[in-house]
């Protein structure tokens, strides 16, 4: 049996993440082609069937699982072989991609992004803002940031980074002609905004465990936190909002909480990496630059 080349052992682990050849491709950044030849030539040095190929469905069988498993440990040994190389060097490098949430990239990160690129000069910072969970392993991100209440189970490993509170807000021109408000059930005679990247943005969550959420009845309604702002200001009505998209408008006056004495349980910031027995130097870098910076904040 001859000893399969590297290249075609990772061009088989992306092909059996992603359950095609030309997905495979394009993560490696070659043709469908080569990732064809080279999966067939790994075929042939081991001498197993790796893969089962239809029209419609791509499978991997016992012996290709197997093998899989192989070929990720030796990827991630190499990994770490590098890094270590690259720490004696004295410097971290890389390509660093990280999937963040728009609002939070816009409100929160972006004045802090200049530091971490003057303190690691040799990485490459990459960021994709999107309000959705996208896929770590089938987009090649290295990592991403993720806020809620409590992350859905996806086979990923998270590390929480710090919290933010979440707040009722809206401008003292609303309230000054709004109905009194003195409790969630108010809220029924209000003019509300919401966030609708949530699984139910229409239901705002009660303060206490084991009371009913609260539904609302929304004019207007944005995928994007950050569109709250103007609408807020323009005293269109009121908004439950994460503390970051509006701490200056708190601090100048030109928004206030209100039902304060019923504030909802805060928010936690994630950062979330696929599973693996090795974290790069370039993604601990960053999670921990992100840590410190979340606990400045606090």
């Amino acid at each position: 049996m001859k000893t399969p080349s590297l290249p075609a052992l990772q061009a088989f682990r992306r092909v059996v993440e992603l359950r095609s050849f030309q997905a495979a491709a394009d993560a490696l950044g070659v043709s469908g082609g080569t990732v064809s030849k080279l999966v067939a030539q790994l075929e042939r040095d081991v001498g197993v069937r790796l893969l089962q190929r239809t029209t419609r469905t791509l499978g991997v069988t016992e012996e290709g699982m197997g093998l899989y498993a192989t070929a990720v440990r030796m990827d991630e040994e190499l990994a770490a072989g590098l890094d270590e190389a690259r720490q004696r060097a004295g410097s971290v490098s890389g390509l660093l991609r990280v999937a963040v949430p728009t609002s939070f990239a816009l409100m929160w990160m972006s004045r802090r992004m200049p530091v971490f690129m003057a303190t690691y000069p040799h990485i490459i910072l990459d960021l994709s803002l999107n309000d959705s969970f996208v896929d770590l392993v089938a987009q090649g991100f290295d990592c991403a940031i993720r806020i809620a209440g409590r992350l859905p189970d996806s086979g990923l490993v998270a590390r929480p980074l710090g919290h933010t509170a979440q707040l009722l807000v809206a401008a003292p021109a609303y309230l000054d002609m709004a109905p009194p408000l003195h409790s969630p059930q108010d809220l029924a005679d209000h003019a509300c905004m919401v966030y609708t990247q949530t699984s139910q943005p229409l239901e705002w969550p009660a303060a206490s465990p084991g009371q009913a959420p609260v539904v609302v009845s929304a004019h207007y309604r944005v995928n994007n936190s950050v569109m709250l702002r103007d609408a807020l200001l323009a005293g269109q009505g009121l908004a439950l909002t994460p503390h970051f998209v509006v701490a200056d408008l708190l601090a100048s006056g030109q928004l206030q909480e209100v039902l304060s004495a019923h504030r909802l349980p805060g928010l936690t910031v994630y950062g979330v990496v696929p599973q693996s027995r090795y974290l790069p130097r370039k993604v601990r870098a960053f999670l921990d630059f992100m840590a410190d910076e979340m606990a400045l904040a606090a």
